[in-house]
């Protein structure tokens, strides 16, 4: 059989926090023929979470996450908002400084990706982007659903999905927090590694 490449157009977006003007978009090479999305693993002092893509979903958004990460954009982030029986977010590059708690939530990159809302609903374990009102706003950020919250869906670009480790995301989600923003009083860094 032919093996066949893809060329797809990535991004990335973000849920209720970064700012800036939507940006151009990269393109990411997919092997079609071996049928295989780039996976993560999201490594916490809890354990780890993998993640698996929706590149025909969600191609731009899978596509900037991955470059993202590849480049380490990731390492050393925290969950910065957990509400227990809905999510929890991370991904902005303003948690890495611990100084400054006022910052997180406002961080990610210049580029930002037009919405690709699609059919997945929000069901626990999705893996989707986190943003302002602008749906064209996404950057950096991104949450993960720890129960269903269908009231996301076609609001939201859903471009993964936890597939193992979901302990991690419950233990994370119901950690101490301030109620007033619901930063975690401990810190989860994270490390992001694709495959």
């Amino acid at each position: 059989m032919a093996r066949r490449k893809l060329v797809f157009a990535f991004g990335l977006c973000l849920l209720m926090s970064t700012l800036g003007d939507p940006g151009a978009t990269v393109l990411y090479a997919v092997d079609g023929a071996a049928g295989k999305a780039p996976k993560a693993v999201i490594k916490t002092k809890f354990g780890d979470m993998e993640i698996v893509f929706f590149p025909e979903k969600a191609p731009n958004h899978v596509q900037n996450f991955v470059k993202l990460a590849k480049s380490g954009y990731y390492n050393g982030t925290i969950f910065h908002r957990v509400i227990p029986g809905f999510m929890i977010q991370g991904g902005d590059p303003n948690t890495k400084d611990p100084k400054k708690p006022e910052t997180y939530g406002l961080g990610g990159p210049s580029e930002k990706l037009k919405a690709e809302f699609n059919d997945t609903p929000h069901r626990r374990g999705i893996v989707s982007m986190a943003r302002t009102n602008d749906p064209n706003s996404a950057g950096s950020q991104f949450f993960i659903v720890v129960k269903e919250s269908n009231f996301l869906d076609g609001q939201y670009t859903v471009f993964g999905e936890v597939v193992k480790g979901m302990e991690v995301a419950d233990k994370i989600v119901n950690l101490p927090r301030n109620p007033r923003n619901d930063l975690p009083n401990e810190r989860v860094e994270i490390t992001v590694a694709v495959e």
